[in-house]
């Protein structure tokens, strides 16, 4: 029998709609055996699915979570700043037919194609058997649903590397493969969550670097976040999965929670988290991410003023 999660709040996790490998229902049902309270879906730069086909009958997903039992958050995670790395935001609470948020997924879709199929071309010429094809399953996977981290798992899967992480940390690291895809600004994105009804959360912050550039100088990270908190950001995750990802510092998941809280935590009403579950187990990675190893006390959950709000009715 499997250990409880340690958070039975996660409001951060990923399915096949972009780069995990559970789809919707297997996501659901994982979280609801699991003993999972509530669940966020965060697929990367793509609007969240209404409905799901279970046994041949089209159920909507808030009606089809609460059949398991649990909450279900339904929100995107949207990768901004073209020139600074991992600054993802998450929303919740949109009226996701809204045409101010309509342009976010569609810029992702042809910005993604363009710089995946460069920097797969860049690998190739540089000894890397690799084609786009692959990446695309001849066809059974869409061009605009091909994620940077289907690359670093086709790296790995071809032997180039250990993991998908260490492919990442590899392209990531050679100049030669920085191929900026054109992503939308941060507080252009702030904005138009907040004119589709929705809050804007920044996913996972001590992935970005300490330093950045912005607008041209150097500013700390603390002053990257200050910005966007000035813009409106509506939370922060302050408990994340660092010591199961690419981070680059040396500070525990411990001690960034509590720095986070300290800088930040009279600054914005939400305190978030989640464990950015991709269902890696199923790609043979070892010491993966799963449902429920970051997130949020179900008290402060039912407690918010918000967050509530934003599990689907």
């Amino acid at each position: 029998m499997s250990p409880p999660p340690q958070f039975r709040v996660d409001l951060h996790s990923h399915t096949t709609r972009s780069d995990g490998n559970d789809s919707v229902a297997e996501f659901l049902d994982r979280a609801a055996v699991m003993g999972m309270a509530v669940v966020a879906i965060t697929d990367h730069d793509v609007l969240p699915p209404e409905v799901l086909e279970v046994n041949g009958a089209r159920v909507s997903v808030g009606d089809y979570a609460r059949s398991l039992g649990i909450g279900v958050m339904r929100g995107i995670e949207v990768s901004c700043d073209t020139n600074v790395d991992d600054v993802h935001i998450v929303g919740f609470g949109c009226r996701w037919d809204s045409e101010t948020i309509a342009w976010l997924p569609e810029m992702a879709h042809q910005s993604k194609i363009t710089a995946y199929q460069m920097l797969v071309e860049r690998l190739r010429d540089n000894g890397f058997d690799l084609h786009w094809e692959e990446l695309t399953d001849n066809g059974r996977r869409s061009d605009e649903a091909v994620q940077k981290k289907h690359i670093f798992e086709l790296l790995a899967g071809k032997g180039y590397a250990e993991n998908w992480q260490t492919a990442k940390i590899m392209v990531r690291d050679n100049p030669d493969y920085d191929i900026k895809r054109e992503k939308p600004c941060s507080v252009a994105t702030i904005r138009s969550l907040h004119d589709a009804g929705g809050v804007a959360i920044l996913a996972h912050p001590y992935l970005i670097d300490e330093t950045v550039r912005l607008d041209g100088n150097a500013v700390s990270r603390d002053h990257y976040i200050r910005r966007l908190i000035d813009a409106g950001l509506d939370g922060i995750e302050t408990r994340y999965t660092y010591d199961k990802t690419s981070y680059k510092g040396t500070m525990t998941p411990e001690a960034i929670d509590q720095e986070v809280m300290e800088r930040y935590g009279e600054m914005v009403p939400i305190l978030s988290g989640g464990s950015d579950y991709h269902a890696d187990h199923k790609k043979g990675v070892a010491n993966p991410r799963m449902i429920g190893d970051a997130g949020i006390e179900l008290e402060y959950f039912i407690n918010h003023p918000l967050l509530p709000s934003f599990c689907d009715k």
